[in-house]
């Protein structure tokens, strides 16, 4: 056969819908469908509690527009229209559809018949799983994964421009498309995977367009979004892409990666790798800088007499780039290590590893790792973890209230408006 032709060419993954979702049950629907005043009354009450729903211009009020075409795939449910009292920079009306979030986008099936494949899916159940588990057959439940991914996964996730986080971390992950080494940009901070991105390369080229759309959806909600520091390894192309989409930005080196190296080269050395684990983590636990470099400075004399070869040279690397991880310290809140996206990239190892990695056109991998993200973002935690004691998924921790307590249902409200205009 000859060898399938794919499109490495990207474009925008994430783009803004005219579907405005609530967390509305069938009977409160109904009700609304059928009483033009109760809707108003009920998107009212909505448009107080959560305005980040709605889209610019909508305290300027709006009117009804009449009801949505009968869908051939579900006739039984009808969706009520507004259009916005202003008009777009073009002088063209505005016009919106709201949608109930117990049905899913493009009318393709009710949100609690697709709730437990979709999480299973996290958890890396092929399609063909899917479809012996709960029917349908394998590209509905492919595209219904392809589709989430063209939400905001900053947008969709974070509901409120001040929640922003101001430190970060970045790394990126090996993968294969097509048999051919590719490379996963991405970005988290607070549990939650805010940026995720194909490059085809670790060049600085490649890394600034995969990490920048975590810029541009960031400062879709925030213009003026400026994070302090950012996390990452000791790759230069991954420092050069920050800097150049935040001037401002500190890198912070991970010293976890600088101790992975030296494990690496000594832990055949018994007693005295022992006495170098020792001396490394009494340093990263140093609490002022002076202390910091004092404890770097002795552990290069102390190298210098007990140790030899790459172990020393591993040591000896660690000191050299004191003066960059010191740069912490002036930050308190920043990221020092990279254990929390290490958190976050081990279930994304193994969904790749149960997968295959990618095949295919470059869009449709971006679009699935993109929906890996959004839903690990919104998966509820495990129940027995202490963790759910206070929330339920990493965006509910991160906002600090859901939606919905169903969680896809709560993911698809996150999404109104493809998660695009989360703040007026």
């Amino acid at each position: 056969m000859p060898p399938r032709e794919c499109n490495t060419t990207k474009t925008e993954a994430a783009k803004p819908t005219n579907r405005i979702c609530l967390p509305l049950n069938r009977e409160e629907h109904t009700k609304m469908n059928e009483d033009a005043q109760h809707f108003r009354e009920t998107v009212d009450q909505y448009i107080e509690c959560y305005p980040e729903l709605f889209p610019p211009g909508i305290e300027q009020g709006y009117q009804l527009h009449g009801m949505t075409p009968v869908s051939a795939k579900m006739p039984e449910v009808r969706m009520r229209r507004i259009r916005l009292a202003e008009q777009d920079e073009q002088g063209r009306a505005q016009i919106y559809t709201i949608a109930p979030s117990f049905v899913l986008p493009y009318m393709v099936g009710y949100t609690d018949e697709v709730e437990k494949a979709l999480f299973a899916r996290s958890f890396n159940v092929p399609f063909w799983g899917l479809t012996y588990l709960f029917g349908r057959d394998d590209m509905y439940w492919q595209r219904l994964v392809v589709s989430l991914g063209r939400n905001d996964i900053v947008g969709t996730t974070v509901k409120d421009p001040t929640l922003l986080p101001e430190h970060l971390l970045a790394d990126e992950k090996h993968t294969r498309l097509n048999g051919e080494r590719v490379y996963l940009a991405t970005t988290g901070a607070e549990g939650c995977v805010l940026g995720i991105s194909l490059a085809l390369t670790a060049d600085q080229q490649e890394l600034t367009e995969a990490y920048g759309h975590f810029q541009q959806e960031a400062q879709h909600l925030n213009p003026d979004y400026q994070p302090q520091t950012v996390n990452t390894d000791g790759w230069l192309a991954t420092q050069q892409a920050w800097q150049k989409l935040f001037s401002s930005i500190v890198v912070v080196l991970c010293f976890l990666h600088a101790f992975l190296s030296i494990r690496s080269r000594a832990k055949h050395l018994k007693d005295t790798f022992q006495a170098i684990t020792q001396r490394v983590w009494n340093i990263y636990h140093t609490a002022k800088s002076s202390d910091f470099l004092e404890q770097v400075a002795d552990l290069r004399s102390w190298a210098h007499a007990h140790v030899s070869g790459p172990t020393l040279d591993a040591i000896l690397k660690l000191c050299d780039k004191a003066p960059l991880f010191v740069l912490a310290f002036d930050f308190p809140d920043a990221y020092r290590t990279s254990n929390m996206l290490d958190r976050l990239m081990d279930p994304l190892d193994r969904w790749l590893y149960a997968t295959h990695y990618f095949h295919g056109h470059l869009m449709s991998a971006e679009y699935q790792i993109r929906a890996w993200a959004l839903l690990h973002n919104f998966r509820p935690y495990c129940p027995r973890a202490d963790i759910r004691l206070l929330y339920l998924s990493p965006f509910h921790k991160l906002n600090g209230f859901v939606y919905h307590d169903d969680w896809l249902q709560n993911f698809l409200v996150a999404a109104s408006l493809g998660g695009r205009y989360a703040a007026h």
